[in-house]
């Protein structure tokens, strides 16, 4: 889904659950209500997998305002503090969000959907109470500033799950000693889905009134249709299916692959994912019902 401005990811679920009579539907990893863009849903069976999108890397472009601080790190905070940009360069705005480029620990915003004792940290902030927070190891592939608009500049982040790009500003206006915070984000992309797929409600309720809202379902396997795929003869997939590790030959070395059964089919029938083991032999992890 393209997910609006001002709507929570909750409530995207909760329409496209009813749009499309869904017993079962389930979010990819949040977007705050500020956030538009890239949303991908699970139905079903698919919610199986919905852990392996949660994992992947991710994609934004933000604006970020320079000289405003706010509570929440994003324009829906109220404003904490303001101070002038004006001594700032173009330079020293490159040069410190060059900085925010590879590994490194951030420590997730108290307005983050993060849970504490079983309570998201945004439900505890706005109840006054701050619990320490943990430092999680994260990384940002590449960053591009694309524009410096008086006290806005426009960047893209390439990065890894759990990345708050409302820290990654605020950082950047600390650094720069101005303030920061979050005044526009959109979601370019989550794993192996694009801006270019996304379906935005208008055109999924036109499709819905018409009875053709499945139209734009996706196959599982497309939740992991960048892993490389080990295809298995019936007998290997009925061993694979008892939960026993198979060896199959030609296949990778490491790392976790995207399991077909070849039935002489083209392409093969998806059948879940599995991980191979340090004895090469391939272990299956989550399958398709049915399969």
């Amino acid at each position: 889904m393209d997910k609006p401005v001002g709507m929570s990811s909750n409530h995207v679920v909760q329409k496209v659950k009813r749009l499309l009579d869904a017993q079962k539907v389930g979010h990819t990893g949040s977007l705050d209500p500020l956030a538009t863009g890239v949303l991908p849903l699970c139905l079903g069976e698919a919610t199986k997998f919905s852990q392996y999108l949660l994992d992947s890397d991710k994609h934004y472009w933000t604006r970020i305002r320079l000289g405003v601080t706010t509570t929440t790190g994003d324009a829906d905070g109220e404003v904490v503090s303001t101070a002038s940009t004006e001594s700032l360069s173009a330079e020293l705005i490159r040069q410190v969000v060059g900085e925010f480029i590879g590994s490194m620990q951030q420590i997730p915003s108290m307005y983050s959907a993060i849970k504490h004792q079983g309570q998201p940290l945004y439900k505890l902030a706005r109840a006054g109470v701050a619990p320490e927070r943990k430092a999680r190891d994260i990384t940002i592939h590449s960053n591009r500033l694309i524009a410096i608009e008086g006290d806005c500049i426009e960047v893209e982040f390439r990065c890894s799950k759990g990345t708050y790009i409302r820290t990654i500003a605020e950082d950047i206006g600390l650094r720069l000693g101005c303030g920061a915070h979050v005044e526009a984000l959109r979601r370019l992309g989550a794993g192996p889905f694009r801006e270019s797929d996304v379906v935005s409600f208008e055109t999924l309720e036109r499709a819905c009134e018409a009875a053709d809202g499945e139209q734009f379902l996706r196959p599982i396997s497309s939740a992991v249709e960048n892993w490389p795929e080990v295809k298995l003869n019936e007998a290997l997939a009925w061993y694979l299916r008892q939960g026993q590790a198979v060896q199959v030959p030609h296949a990778p070395t490491a790392g976790w692959v995207r399991l077909a059964v070849d039935r002489d089919s083209s392409p093969a029938a998806f059948m879940g994912v599995g991980e191979i083991l340090d004895d090469g032999r391939v272990a299956p992890r989550r399958l398709v019902v049915g399969g």
